[in-house]
């Protein structure tokens, strides 16, 4: 690594603040036409629920997806900013300055690139920590902000109970599954019946003294769901009866389950706002099974700030080695490089999810292992 030169700290503020600056301009500009276009393209929904619910609820449904949106563009992003600062710099000469005094273009280059990586840093806390406390908002859209319409879902099998959660629709906003039918095991059916059946069931945290799972309101079948005692697999309590349970009414029964109600709702728009950590959680619940698909997106996480940096640094090159082009020919090499970026990325990704590559947590990896390469050169050689 090159070391800092001495007093050259106002031409750093200089280039990070130019950074900075292009970086805000670029995201405000971007994510307001976002906003812009889809905001008119729902805009009767949204006239309905600020008559309903005020003029707040476009900051509470936009305010969450700039978030999603930073995460989306965050390497493009930085990319533009660092190739417009170089740009700029070559059109008013202030480059040439710059060099003329001694100073070589690397030492230009290298606040952009800790910059840039201080925009991966950002990106990968704002997926950690950020956007999933806003996922709820997030897995819904403008049709189904105010949840007061049931919609339909995928039905999810519990791996642990072995028990089909299905119904015929999901209300979000309350956490409730619409005529519930969740279809029983052999060695649950030879008591209970082939499904249990309910006007409704909502969904309920688990806590110290009670489990998690769901509590069925109105139960249709069986009929006398009341006088049977709880159901056991294994000596676990898998189906609660007011037979032998205080808390439950006669026209009630809770039916235990680890498979949360986003989980069961949302699938896999649900897994794209789970933290590491949660993802990690989700994987090791013995009542899911995510697959393939689960695993390339946990091991994405890690390799994405990786990714984001090498994109920079390949890009840089497309500016710092050619004089006389503008600001547009610098966007429109980076939208080509970005493009060919995700194209690599989204092909390895499949080759994961379809267990193409074994195993699949090796496809998050492939692009950097194809692209840091070719990073380090470009790299090095802009160091000699």
């Amino acid at each position: 690594m090159i070391p800092l030169i001495p007093r050259l700290y106002l031409l750093d503020r200089y280039i990070l603040r130019l950074f900075l600056r292009t970086l805000l301009v670029a995201f405000a500009s971007f994510s307001g036409l976002y906003i812009v276009i889809d905001l008119f393209g729902n805009l009767e929904e949204f006239l309905g629920h600020i008559e309903r619910f005020g003029t707040l609820v476009l900051l509470e449904y936009y305010g969450p997806r700039v978030l999603a949106f930073f995460d989306q563009t965050s390497a493009l992003l930085a990319l533009l900013a660092s190739l417009f600062v170089i740009t700029w710099m070559q059109r008013t000469n202030e480059l040439t300055a710059v060099m003329a005094a001694g100073i070589p273009k690397r030492r230009v280059v290298l606040p952009l690139l800790c910059a840039g990586w201080l925009v991966s840093l950002t990106a990968a806390a704002n997926r950690e920590w950020w956007i999933p406390g806003f996922r709820d908002r997030l897995t819904r859209n403008a049709q189904t902000w105010a949840g007061g319409e049931a919609r339909a879902f995928t039905p999810v099998f519990d791996f642990q109970t072995r028990i089909l959660l299905t119904g015929k629709g999901v209300l979000p906003a309350s956490r409730t599954i619409v005529q519930p039918a969740f279809q029983l095991p052999d060695a649950l059916a030879t008591e209970w019946g082939p499904a249990l059946t309910s006007r409704e069931a909502r969904y309920v945290a688990p806590r110290q003294d009670r489990p998690g799972g769901y509590l069925m309101i109105g139960v249709t079948s069986p009929a006398d769901a009341a006088t049977r005692p709880s159901a056991r697999i294994g000596g676990q309590a898998v189906i609660l009866s007011p037979h032998d349970t205080p808390w439950l009414k006669a026209d009630q029964l809770f039916l235990v389950s680890a498979v949360t109600f986003d989980e069961l709702a949302f699938g896999r728009r649900y897994r794209r706002y789970l933290s590491t950590r949660e993802l990690v959680s989700a994987l090791r619940n013995p009542s899911l099974d995510y697959g393939a698909d689960a695993r390339v997106l946990l091991h994405a996480r890690l390799v994405q700030p990786l990714l984001d940096f090498c994109l920079l640094v390949i890009g840089l090159p497309l500016v710092t080695r050619r004089h006389g082009h503008g600001i547009f020919y610098a966007g429109g090499m980076a939208l080509l490089l970005v493009i060919g970026f995700l194209a690599v990325t989204m092909a390895a990704h499949a080759l994961g999810n379809y267990l193409i590559v074994r195993p699949a947590s090796l496809a998050a990896w492939l692009p950097l292992l194809i692209f840091g390469p070719c990073a380090y050169v470009v790299l090095r050689r802009g160091w000699e």
